[in-house]
């Protein structure tokens, strides 16, 4: 064999940045936040949260009620794609079968107020819950664009404004002007 048929034949294997960082220590961590996220929401929405919500007033009640809402399912939807990659780590699935399931979870769709009279009316601690989990999904979205690559179309990019938020602001600004 020549030198040049030795160059020729030489094709350097594309590293996957994506696939490396899902299979990491980053991705474990990543993976217990979440975990851990999901059950110390569970521990204050089934304790403290469920008193601290008996002592709003009616707009905050409503906003506590659906913001408690989007927090549970926002969490539920992020647990479900941390445990399927998770089994794409660990070999019980084919990243094929991941992209296929992981189009039943959906991380784009789950909106929340985080400002606002009504985000400004809830308990600390479930602003604080919340804004914790809007971070985790942003981090779990970016992951999941560099693992799951989709062309997208440009009308999709523009985020959508969130009328429970505007109507639940409205709510608020009506009840907190009578009282």
């Amino acid at each position: 064999m020549t030198d040049e048929t030795r160059k020729l034949s030489i094709v350097p294997e594309t590293v996957s940045f994506a696939d490396r960082l899902a299979a990491s220590q980053q991705f474990q961590a990543l993976f217990h936040e979440g975990m851990a996220l999901v059950e110390e929401t569970a521990a204050y929405l089934d304790g403290n949260g469920r008193s601290e919500s008996k002592r709003l007033e009616r707009p905050a009640s409503l906003a506590y009620a659906t913001e408690s809402m989007r927090l549970t399912t926002r969490l539920m939807q992020l647990a479900s794609w941390l445990l399927l990659q998770r089994a794409v780590n660990e070999g019980e699935i084919s990243p094929d079968q991941a992209s296929t399931d992981k189009n039943r979870v959906r991380l784009d769709r789950l909106s929340s107020a985080n400002s606002g009279n009504s985000f400004d009316a809830l308990p600390l601690r479930l602003q604080d819950l919340i804004l914790r989990s809007v971070r985790l999904q942003e981090r779990v979205q970016h992951l999941d664009a560099m693992l799951y690559p989709v062309e997208e179309k440009p009308e999709e990019l523009v985020p959508a404004e969130n009328p429970v938020a505007q109507q639940i602001d409205r709510i608020f600004a009506a009840f907190g002007k009578a009282g």
